[in-house]
Order: structure tokens, then sequence, then C-alpha cells
């Protein structure tokens, strides 16, 4: 059997193609014109030059009296990919979110211009005081009105009073979406947010105010926020007077978290799991869980980690991702809490510059995060703390030459000065870290070290001249990806990076690689060039959306 060029068909044409007053043309720009344009449907026919766009005319399928049809598109704009029910329950345009990068890199100016865009942005509020937290919980909401936005609240074994002072505070401001991270284990502080908000309806119906999206990438962790809270976490919470007897009662009909983002080869907190086999292995006990459980409303799971190009964009929902989520790209973007020079190193990444570091929030477990190497020294020099931190019981146990050198590179100061200016800060925050180091040596040494691993992201953050070899800049292989995408586009520069903008062109973009798969489904295979679609500026590609 012999096919058109460009075509491979085993099988019957889909109908027919009355044609109007335009012939059918296969120009590569007319083609690209045409699978470009998401609100309007492609008509691919058979001419005896090949495959060609028909545009006008009228399509019958399953008829035979006119030009055979080869293929149909149905409009596919970013409005119509991801999960219904998520865009509906948190009344979004786009099923669309950027993570919460802390110390405030996911800025209140990335959650209101997301939540103005119709998208899901999470306030990077780990590693922040109180009253900072309190003041962009304020600035966001009066800037968003009624529309959603969310608020991060992260593990902190560490510190567990912080935590805990975190979630009341975002249950006093009245914050209705948290975004759970670098959870270990179910904590009392997500618990209690959580159960906090639940209320009982008319005929003994139940439904949560507060509701809770969990970062996870690991099964066990997946299985805690996919099922009801623990009873013994809820018994401790009714004796403390944080939650009623009822509202724990009715907590039991609810996941912890009513959407889990499986979070794949990540900057910052990372398994670096690989996405193609994490996300599917997470919905497939999702699916366990619900038919164990019933939820009246079955738990979403997104994607985050390494979504970072249209391609990307258009895998994770071609997977059964209900959103995706960015990170890394939004760091280089102008609204971030980062500095200009942090963007400019963001912007000149590859795939390969990035590595593992110790983590600062969970130093003395021996967590890692995921960081950029290029232009820094600092996963080195964190990598050197935590190995004198194992390798020595105290800061004096450590050979005198190691010693002068961290305070050299490290602490550019005595380890006795940056302890006072270290145990005043636990003091204001937690003083019983303060009676932790004064009975132990080495947890005094380790938050030391912590000190420099915490103020490490606070000098990038700020752009400080004198530590730029210090800056711990959290990142991911995809911001090469994108970089690469960006190449050549108005986007290369970090001037022109808005969240907006970005998540803008990388959803239109996902929507054309998604028609093209469509087209080869059907059996149509048109060549690379007519499907180039290069990143634009926000607001050229806010035009061609509207």
């Amino acid at each position: 059997m012999s096919h058109p060029a460009g075509t491979s068909r085993p099988f019957a044409p889909l109908g027919s193609w009355v044609p109007g007053d335009s012939a059918p043309t296969d120009d590569p720009a007319a083609l690209r014109a045409a699978v470009s344009d998401l609100g309007s449907p492609v008509v691919v026919v058979e001419t005896k030059h090949g495959p060609a766009i028909a545009a006008g005319g009228r399509v019958q399928l399953g008829a035979a009296d006119g030009v055979p049809v080869l293929a149909y598109l149905p409009p596919l704009r970013p409005e119509q990919l991801g999960d219904p029910t998520f865009r509906a329950d948190h009344a979004l345009r786009f099923a669309y979110k950027t993570g919460a990068m802390a110390n405030g890199i996911a800025s209140a100016e990335v959650v209101i211009e997301m939540a103005k865009a119709g998208m899901l942005g999470s306030y990077g509020a780990a590693g922040q005081s109180l009253p900072r937290i309190a003041q962009a919980i304020d600035e966001i909401q009066a800037a968003v009105g009624g529309a959603t936005y969310c608020v991060n609240l992260i593990h902190s074994p560490g510190e567990p009073a912080h935590e805990m002072a975190t979630a009341e505070l975002l249950l006093q401001r009245g914050v209705p979406l948290v975004e759970a991270s670098a959870y270990l284990d179910l904590t009392p502080a997500i618990v209690r947010y959580r159960v906090a908000g639940f209320k009982g309806g008319v005929g003994g119906m139940a439904y949560p105010l507060n509701h809770v999206i969990g970062k996870v990438s690991r099964v066990e962790v997946a299985t805690k926020f996919l099922s009801p809270p623990p009873e013994r976490i809820l018994k401790e919470l009714v004796a403390a007077g944080h939650v009623t007897a009822t509202q724990a009662q009715l907590a039991a009909r609810f996941p912890v978290a009513d959407d889990v983002t499986v979070e794949a080869d990540s900057g910052g907190h990372t398994d670096n799991r690989p996405a193609i086999t994490l996300l599917p292995t997470i919905l497939a006990l999702r699916d366990r869980l619900q038919a164990q459980f019933k939820y009246a409303t079955p738990p979403r799971v997104g994607l985050a980690g390494g979504i970072a190009t249209p391609s990307s964009v258009a895998a994770a929902f071609a997977m059964g991702a209900a959103y995706v989520v960015t990170g890394s790209v939004n760091q280089a973007c102008v609204e971030s809490g980062s500095s200009d020079a942090v963007r400019k190193m963001l912007a000149e990444a590859g795939q390969a510059d990035v590595t593992m570091a110790p983590a600062a929030d969970m130093f003395e477990m021996g967590v890692k995060l995921q960081v950029l190497k290029r232009g820094t020294m600092f996963p080195m020099r964190a990598q050197k703390l935590y190995d004198l931190y194992r390798a020595y019981p105290s800061w004096e146990a450590i050979p005198a030459a190691e010693r002068v050198q961290v305070e050299k590179t490290h602490l550019k100061a005595s380890f006795e000065q940056r302890w006072d200016e270290t145990r005043a800060f636990w003091q204001g925050r937690e003083p019983g870290q303060v009676a932790k180091a004064d009975a132990d040596p080495r947890h005094l040494m380790a938050l030391v070290f912590r000190w420099y691993l915490g103020l490490s992201s606070r000098w990038a953050n700020a752009g400080e001249p004198t530590r730029q070899l210090d800056y711990q800049v959290w990142c991911g292989p995809a911001m090469g990806a994108f970089n690469e995408w960006a190449k050549g586009s108005p986007l290369e520069s970090p001037a022109n990076r808005t969240v907006v903008g970005v998540a803008l062109n990388l959803l239109a973009g996902a929507c054309v690689v998604l028609r093209r798969q469509a087209l080869r489904q059907q059996g149509v295979n048109f060549p690379d060039e007519c499907f180039a679609l290069a990143p634009v500026d926000r607001a050229e590609i806010e035009q061609r959306l509207s």
C-alpha cells in the first residue's frame, strides 16, 4: 500500500472535506500557524502532493464523497490542560503552580502575579521569621482579593516549635491553602492546620476549609498524605485543645492532602527521582488508597521537578498529572526574591551545572539538597563542614589547621564570635536549641556550621558582593533545559523573564507538542520546522492566548 508523503496510514480516512473558498496548502509556515492557533481546529487532507492543511469548507466524519481527511485536531488551549477539578476547586484558569522556594525566593510578588493570571503561586515561607511571613501574607491578601494563593509550611524536625507557630499563624491569618514540603512524616503542625478547618454541614456532610497540597517523592510519605490523619496525632491535638473532637471525627473521612505534588529531580530538597517512573507509581498508589478509603473527592496528583520546557509540561500531562509545578525557572524571573547576580548565574547554567550539598535545616541528619555549582564554592565548602561535624565531637577536637581554614573561608571571623551571634539568634527563635548546645558541644558546633549554610542562601538572595563564592542557589537540571530552550529568544535574558510570561510560553508550547503527537497518532508526520514555537515575551504570548 502506498501513502502520501509525510503519512503512514494503514487505515481508512476519517471522513471527507468539502472545500470552501481556499485550497489546501502544504506550506510549512501555514501549517505552523494553524497548529499554533490553539483555539481553532486543524484539518489535514490528502492531496496528490501529500498531506495538506485545509482551511474553511466543511468536514464530514465518516463520509467518503469529498477530499479524504487524514487527521483532525480539535482546539487545544492551555486552559484545557490538566485536571478540570483541580482548576475548578482552586478557582484557577490554568493547572499550573509555582513552587515555594524558601527564604522568600518564591516571593509575595510571584504569588500575586500568578493569582492575577489565574494560576497558583506558593509563598516561600521556609526559613523566615514569623513577622516576615505575616507581612507577606498581609501583602498577598491585600493584592489578590478572592483569588487563590498558597503558603508553604515546611517540615522542621530541628525546630518543631517554629513549625507549630507557623501553622498557628496560617490559621490566624485565614490562609486557605498550604503547600506542605520536605515532610519525612506527618507532624502535629500540618495535621492541626488541616483538621482545624473541618466544618459539619447539612445532613451530616463535612467539608474542609483548610486545604493542603503535599509535596512527596517517596511512597511511604505519599501514603501518609493520601490517608486520613493518624488517630494518635488527632488525640494529641484534641487533648491540647488545638482541634475539637468533632473536627477530629470529620477529618477521618478525608485525606490529609487534597492534592499531592510528586517531586522528581528538583532544586532544593530532592531525592533526585526520575519523573517518568515516580509519577505513575504515586498515581497507582492514589488509586489503591482511593479504593480503600472511598473519599467523596479523590485526591489529585501533580508533578514537579524537571518541568522547564514545553515537552516536559506536555509529558507530565500526558502521563496523567493533574497539574504541573515549576521551581528553578521561577528563581531566574524578575519577580523572585533572589538577586540580579543570581538571576544571571542561573541564566548561564547548563543541565550539568548542579550538585548535591548539605541542607541547613536538616544538617545533622545528613539530608542534602540540589544546588548550583557553577560560579560558587558553596557545595564544596558546605560538604567540608558536614565532614568535620561527622568526624569530630566538638569544635575544639578539630585539628588546629582545619579550624583556622574554616574561620578564614567559611566564618570570616572567630568561631567564638559566630557562636555569640548564633546563640543570640536561637535565644530569640527557639531557646531550647541554646540549652541543647550548652549541654552538647557537637550540637553547638552544628549550630555554628548551620550559621554558614543558612546565611549562604540569604547572601545569594541579597546579592552580597563579598560572599559571591559562598552563594547557595537552589537549582535543578531543569534550569539548564530551560536555558537551552530560551536561547535566541527574548527569554534568553533574565531581564525578560516573568513568572507569568514563562508559564504561558510553557503551556502554549505544551499544547503544540501535544497537537503534534495527536497528528502522529493519526498517521500524519510533518517536518520539525512546522512545530517550532519559540518563546516570546509576556505581552506577545498574552496577546496570542487572549
